[in-house]
């Protein structure tokens, strides 16, 4: 990498001239390569379990470029033995993942069904916004479906005395006994004395 910025020159970016200096060039091409990717991995096993990990750095990279539907070695992940399959997430802000859309970056889809919209009525169709079907460094969180459990199965960890309980796991109440409820006796319809009237 060139790193005496003072040097300014035209640069040649996608074929055609650019006339901003090349240090603010390469400053911007400097700041995005320093930003390394981290993601939220949540594996979802076949019990029906999900655990949730956080990777970072080296790992997260070998995430980066990835598609809907493409298979990951856990080696690569930390998890010696598994084998992963992707088969979804959401972006930074929140928009979910869809598989039919190429590339990283959001997109507003006119769409009938599908991941990130609910149906209103037959036939109703939708402008939703979506990110794209590639893992990117502006994804937040991937999720992966677990094909093959390695030596340490991950779903059967129990948790410690001393961990806080998850929010899914809220604590077990005893049940009190209730005592059984005194009906209450209908009341006796009480004879209004008749008025007579005089003409």
């Amino acid at each position: 990498m060139i790193k005496d910025l003072s040097v300014k020159r035209e640069t040649i970016i996608n074929g055609s001239k650019n006339l901003y200096p090349a240090e603010y060039t390469l400053d911007m091409l400097w700041w995005r390569l320093d930003k390394m990717a981290e993601f939220k991995i949540v594996l979802g096993f076949k019990n029906g379990k999900c655990v949730q990990r956080e990777v970072k750095d080296s790992e997260a990279q070998a995430l980066v470029g990835k598609k809907i539907g493409d298979k990951v070695e856990g080696s690569s992940l930390g998890l010696e033995g598994y084998e992963l399959e992707v088969t979804g997430g959401s972006d930074k802000v929140g928009f979910p993942m869809r598989k039919d859309v190429p590339g990283s970056a959001r997109k507003k889809v006119l769409t009938v069904k599908g991941v990130g919209v609910k149906k209103v009525a037959k036939g109703i169709k939708q402008r939703k916004t979506i990110t794209g079907n590639t893992i990117g460094t502006s994804i937040s969180q991937i999720n992966l479906k677990v094909l093959k459990v390695g030596k340490e199965d991950l779903s059967k960890v129990e948790k410690k005395e001393g961990d806080a309980p998850a929010e899914g796991d809220a604590p077990k109440e005893e049940k009190k006994e209730e005592k059984p409820k005194e009906e209450a006796k209908p009341e006796e319809k009480k004879e209004e004395p008749k008025v007579e009237k005089k003409e």
